[in-house]
């Protein structure tokens, strides 16, 4: 009988599944996160979080066994030197998937896997606070900047009124012109679809 023996094949055959799954934990190891369809993201965590659990004991022999299933030496050393450490006092759960949307092509369900720890937005969000601080806030609208220039001229300007007036005239046209964009009507275009030729 082979009850409960069941899990995601991938539409591939054994040895390529593996490799899939090789390269697919080496890149998520090395980068941190990944973008790939949702069901390899499944699959890759089934794969990858024993390989994290078995990190955690920095032995030649956990390390030969971690390099059978990776193979590669970057993401092993990587593995064993950033992400241990890091996920040490973690009880499992090293990865977290969030879902994008669906792909243009084939309308594949698309994700991102990364590990937690790795992810300063949601594990303690100081850094991202401290980035939105430091940003200078910018604004696009040119309104209140035209105003600020005014208030400057009026201010520099003492001697007359005649440097101002050329000022008003070169704002007035202006207005029109946006006007007349807005009002231009929006007319859609024929198209042949639905009708039989």
């Amino acid at each position: 009988m082979r009850h409960n023996k069941n899990f995601n094949h991938l539409g591939r055959q054994a040895g390529h599944r593996k490799a899939l799954m090789s390269n697919m934990a080496s890149s998520l190891i090395l980068h941190k996160r990944i973008e790939t369809t949702l069901a390899k993201a499944k699959a890759l965590r089934m794969f990858v979080e024993p390989l994290v659990t078995k990190s955690k004991e920095d032995t030649t022999h956990s390390r030969r066994i971690v390099f059978s299933y990776l193979k590669q030496k970057e993401a092993v050393t990587e593995l064993f030197r950033t992400v241990a450490p890091k996920i040490a006092e973690r009880p499992g759960g090293y990865t977290r998937i969030l879902k994008t949307g669906f792909r243009l092509g084939d309308a594949a369900d698309m994700c991102i896997i990364e590990f937690v720890d790795f992810n300063d937005a949601y594990t303690l969000g100081i850094a991202p606070a401290a980035a939105s601080e430091a940003k200078p806030k910018t604004r696009r609208s040119r309104k209140p900047a035209a105003k600020t220039t005014d208030a400057v001229e009026d201010a520099t300007v003492v001697e007359g009124e005649a440097k101002k007036a050329p000022a008003i005239k070169a704002a007035a046209p202006k207005a029109p012109k946006a006007a007349t964009k807005v009002a231009a009507p929006k007319v859609a275009k024929k198209t042949n679809v639905g009708k039989k030729m």
